[in-house]
């Protein structure tokens, strides 16, 4: 099992954001330069005003590795602050340092989206994000919920080669659809007793992807009524990497629905787990006519001499792991393999700088197209997302192309 995170980028430009599927994607210009944007409040001019967006950055950040980007839309007479006060309806503190999450601010605290506004807003912040922080462009999200489920509908409409998956809370067609021709992994959730957007609308959006996505066409089951729980449905038939879930809950108009006797909810973490399971390029259609004449080589290893420094960040069943190696010895390694073991129970869901092989045990690091020359005293940051059993500890024994690596 070998798992590949690449940096990637859209083109964004006249308000239109398109990205070729398939393959690879380019590095945003924010890759491995200094970033100048900060957490907090940011104003940018979109469509003649001033708009506004909240950012947050995660602890770890660093420009040598791309990250997944979430972004949160607040519902009617709502604002940013809230989707910040609430973490990304929860999503925050699952991602563990993997992803930088923008909360736009709507204009009369909604999404009316009149004459395609908010998502050129969405469009230029994007744009600006992306030239100034490292971003894995085949790994971005929204949802929101209510109005902001709507405007997450819309963007899927608008943007299906900017986000690869949306998730709305709550939502009704509020916002607009320019099209749902093209697929977009859809994860829907709403409350059979919405007293504010009746059922029936979020189930509208969700036939809607059921089509474009080619999933086969059902009629999920949902809770009964004073049952104080959920059910979630997966699709069947949909097209390779283009999933439809659809969640329905006992209870009302709410972002974070509780089921009975449990302490907190269960949708941050389904909505974390869809959104995490997407590889880092976008599912092709068609497979290319014909394979490449000159395909890459394999890495040639140089002497090596090297020290490894790792981080760990974890939470309940999952982790991120950051790996620095730096060459110590006298020559330049052009090509390398950086060798550990996994603590027993973690297993590598995705990672990015480097492809990895196989997803537990005793696991190889193969350095990405464009960074396999260390020249001597330079270091390579690297790193993956895992789940674990119980073990969230660093991997050991360490290796850089067969030569031990010391730690620190």
């Amino acid at each position: 099992m070998a798992l590949l995170i690449a940096a990637g980028t859209a083109i964004l430009t006249g308000g239109t954001a398109s990205a070729e599927q398939g393959t690879a994607l380019a590095a945003t210009a924010g890759c491995g330069r200094t970033p100048t944007l900060r957490d907090g409040t940011h104003t940018i001019q979109s469509g003649g005003r001033a708009r506004t967006y909240q950012l947050r950055l995660p602890g770890n950040y660093t420009s040598s590795r791309p990250y997944r980007l979430v972004v949160g839309l607040h519902w009617l007479n709502g604002s940013s602050n809230d989707v910040v006060a609430n973490g990304f309806y929860g999503l925050q503190q699952r991602a563990g340092d993997s992803a930088i999450f923008i909360a736009p601010q709507g204009l009369d605290a909604g999404w009316a989206n009149t004459g395609g506004r908010d998502v050129t807003l969405v469009d230029d912040i994007l744009r600006a994000v992306e030239s100034d922080l490292c971003v894995d462009t085949s790994q971005r999200f929204a949802l929101g919920f209510s109005y902001g489920g709507a405007m997450s509908y819309a963007l899927a409409c608008a943007r299906p080669d900017v986000f690869r998956a949306v998730a709305p809370i709550a939502g009704a067609n509020l916002s607009g659809c320019s099209s749902t021709s093209q697929p977009v992994a859809y994860f829907g959730i709403h409350g059979i007793r919405d007293s504010v957007l009746n059922i029936s609308m979020g189930r509208s959006l969700r036939d809607s992807f059921v089509r474009a996505n080619g999933c086969t066409a059902q009629n999920p089951p949902e809770p009964a009524q004073g049952s104080g729980t959920h059910i979630t449905t997966a699709y069947s038939g949909c097209r390779a990497g283009y999933p439809v879930q659809w969640a329905a809950f006992d209870g009302d108009h709410v972002p974070l629905p509780v089921d009975r006797n449990a302490a907190s909810s269960w949708v941050s973490g389904e909505v974390w787990q869809f959104f995490s399971q997407f590889g880092s390029t976008t599912p092709s259609s068609n497979p290319p006519s014909n394979p490449p004449s000159n395909p890459p080589s394999s890495p040639t290893p140089g002497p090596a001499a090297c020290r490894v420094t790792s981080t760990v960040n974890a939470w309940n069943n999952g982790l991120t792991t950051n790996i620095t190696v730096t060459n110590t010895g006298g020559s330049t390694v052009n090509g390398w393999t950086v060798a550990f073991a996994l603590p027993t129970g973690q297993t590598i869901t995705n990672g990015w700088n480097a492809t990895y092989t196989p997803a537990s045990g005793r696991v190889t690091a193969t350095n990405a197209g464009y960074n396999g020359t260390l020249a001597p005293g330079a270091s390579v940051s690297f790193g993956f997302q895992a789940t674990h059993t119980g073990d969230s500890g660093a991997p050991t024994g360490y290796a850089l192309n067969g030569s031990a690596c010391t730690a620190g």
